[in-house]
């Protein structure tokens, strides 16, 4: 970090927004921010160049929200209808959402100001309203800003700032045919700003396009030739496939663990893996593309509260995800590449924090991440080979002695036990829902006993062997009186049963099951 006595104002930044951010607890810049804020507050063109998790979104939305005119300051547009004064496009919809935080914790003293997203996965009407009711900034993905484009609703001819964040992320995903077409509505006389973890040659031929006399910041400290932070240890371990989840398990429970993703490579495997910890009693959740998009914010939304500390994602749900306070990151399969990788373990060690990376490698991926440790200088090529017994797991990860993949079943908080409750209530109405629906197989069975009843000899015994009688509705069977053994044989007894309803009564008497026919027993009474 930059110097303490250094502080945003001393940047030349506005007395509203270092305000805004004292009140987060923001004071003093970081190095890329410290770096951005003199060029970019004059208005040049920037490409900045820095590793993920040090601070970029406020390099360039600082000067981003001081070029903007909020409603009520001097020179401000119409209120009603505005359009866009600001634009920054990002690869994913959980990247907007976080750029969106940061800009309106940096805004909060200047409460005209208007900041909203736009993404897919959610309806179109409410982004449209809130852009024909007037906007200052908005943040977005390139496929929904060009739908509403295309829409004619919203405009890009009063942009003055257009960032675009993460532009190697958005070229890996095939989004820059899109970001050129949004370059391309933009006003001539703009500043434009380019934030990319890696530079590859397609970006830098986006930026000499479309940028005039760019300022390229690195903010990397000369000796570090690495893309990765130097707070974040490394560790890779040779696994097996049916021990992975097990040693996931253990080092969950390692000292010191807070907030961790564990990363899996399909949509499959993360649902599976997230099933499998909560069943072993970790709080886990799921992220993926194939959740809905309220899903996905609120596991979003359940992790940053600390209400979940474990998130099982797939590369692409996630990018984007910002949060300081995350300890390890585990690889629960080989990333593809090197720049997965990078974005991988770039979620922990962010913010000047240390952070833990664990990478668990396959027999059948040991080629692929030699050519991940080739392209890194990693120097871990030869994993050791590990299961989750291994006393080197245990002393690596601080994970205590005799530690097991289950953790032991806690008792559940009122809130969990009235939601369980809930639940077996919906299962007894369910239940009684059932039963009341196969009302009409309860009749006919009642019906096949009032059959049986008519079809019993005089003796009181039915055709099949069995005693029973009909109540005088017809409705209730009486209970067979058998012996011990269950073979329907006892001693005889007497009943009393109304015929017709006319309250004549006949007495029969039944024959003990002695093996003679019901016919004789009949005779022998008469």
């Amino acid at each position: 970090m930059t110097d303490t006595q250094q502080t945003f104002a001393d940047f030349g930044v506005a007395d509203p927004i270092v305000e805004a951010l004292s009140d987060a607890g923001i004071t003093a810049p970081f190095p890329i921010q410290a770096m951005t804020l003199p060029v970019a507050l004059n208005g040049a063109d920037i490409i900045g160049q820095a590793k993920t998790g040090t601070g970029k979104t406020l390099g360039f939305g600082i000067p981003l929200l001081q070029r903007v005119v909020a409603p009520g300051e001097p020179d401000a547009p119409e209120a009603q209808g505005r359009a866009p004064q600001a634009l920054v496009v990002v690869p994913t919809r959980e990247l907007a959402q976080q750029v969106a935080e940061d800009l309106v914790t940096a805004s909060r003293k200047r409460p005209g100001l208007s900041i909203i997203t736009i993404y897919g996965g959610k309806a179109f009407e409410p982004q449209i309203d809130a852009l024909a009711a007037g906007v200052d900034v908005v943040v977005g993905t390139p496929g929904r800003l060009l739908d509403l484009y295309g829409r004619r609703v919203l405009r890009l001819n009063a942009v003055r700032t257009a960032v675009f964040d993460e532009a190697d992320e958005m070229l890996d995903l095939g989004f820059l045919p899109d970001v050129e077409r949004i370059v391309a509505a933009l006003p001539t006389s703009r500043q434009t700003m380019l934030f990319s973890a890696t530079m590859p040659g397609a970006v830098i031929a986006l930026a000499r396009r479309y940028m005039s006399r760019p300022t390229h910041i690195r903010a990397h400290d000369p000796s570090d030739e690495s893309q990765l932070n130097a707070s974040t240890r490394q560790f890779v371990y040779r696994a097996h496939a049916m021990d992975k989840s097990e040693m996931v398990a253990r080092i969950l429970q390692a000292e010191g663990r807070g907030q961790t993703i564990v990363f899996a490579r399909t949509k499959r495997t993360a649902d599976r893996l997230g099933e499998e910890l909560r069943d072993r009693g970790f709080e886990a959740r799921a992220l993926h593309g194939d959740l809905n998009q309220q899903m996905r914010e609120k596991a979003l939304a359940s992790f940053r509260d600390g209400r979940t500390n474990v998130l099982v994602a797939t590369d692409v749900a996630a990018r984007g995800i910002d949060i300081d306070d995350i300890t390890h990151v585990i690889n629960y399969q080989c990333p593809e590449d090197e720049k997965t990788y990078v974005h991988r373990i770039g979620r922990t060690g962010r913010a000047g924090r240390t952070g833990t990376a664990i990478t668990l490698v396959d027999w059948d991926d040991l080629p692929r991440w030699s050519l991940i440790d080739r392209a890194l200088n990693l120097e871990l090529g030869e994993p050791q080979e590990t299961y989750s017994t291994s006393p080197h797991l245990y002393a690596d990860l601080g994970i205590p002695k005799g530690t097991k993949g289950r953790l032991k079943r806690r008792r559940p908080a009122a809130g969990e036990e009235a939601e369980d409750t809930g639940a077996s209530e919906r299962r007894n109405r369910s239940g009684r829902s059932d039963r009341d629906s196969s009302g009409s197989e309860s009749s006919r069975e009642r019906s096949g006993n009032r059959s049986r009843s008519r079809r019993r000899t005089r003796g009181g015994q039915s055709q099949d062997g069995t005693t029973a009688s009909a109540s005088d509705n017809g409705t209730q069977a009486a209970d067979t009186q058998t012996s011990g053994d269950g073979s329907g044989e006892g001693r005889p007894r007497r009943r009393r049963r109304r015929r017709g309803g006319s309250g004549r009564s006949t007495q029969t008497t039944e024959a003990p099951a002695t093996g003679a026919p019901a016919g004789a027993a009949a005779a022998e009474s008469a």
